[in-house]
């Protein structure tokens, strides 16, 4: 799988993303005592009995901001040339992992690793080296990527 960026166009805007995300967290985590993943969030919304109203706007807030960045300013280009196959595997594999580890890149990587949890940075190293090592095997040994 190729997805081109173009690095030219990251500005600061990039890093007021990054604070809007690290006070939504905050905002999340201290206001209601909920840990901001993503993966577990979406996920209750499949589950209609347990649906929370801050779930809603989160997911919500998630799929609005880049429409409203985008009215101000142009998205940049994405580029992914692999096959659709491919990246559905790609994805139920991300699913299974996240519930493997019992929480995501941003569960574990952004509130566990913040709050200091033993577990979270295990969780994190263990997928930060599991996709190495799956973007080695499919780039180098076998050519998918």
């Amino acid at each position: 799988m190729s997805i081109q960026i173009d690095w030219q166009a990251f500005t600061p805007i990039s890093l007021v993303g990054g604070l809007m995300l690290g006070v939504a967290t905050v905002i999340l985590l201290l206001g209601i005592g909920r840990i901001a993943g993503i993966s577990g969030i979406f996920s209750s919304l499949l589950k209609p009995k347990r649906v929370e109203m801050w779930q809603v706007l989160f997911i919500l807030g998630l799929v609005i901001s880049p429409v409203l960045y985008g009215l101000a300013r142009p998205l940049p280009d994405v580029e992914i040339s692999n096959s659709l196959p491919l990246l559905i595997v790609a994805g139920l594999l991300v699913g299974f992992g996240t519930r493997l580890g019992s929480g995501c890149t941003s569960g574990h990587g952004i509130c566990g690793n913040a709050r200091l949890s033993p577990r979270s940075l295990a969780a994190t190293v263990t997928f930060m080296l599991f996709g190495i090592v799956t973007v080695y095997i499919g780039r180098h040994v076998l050519g998918l990527l």
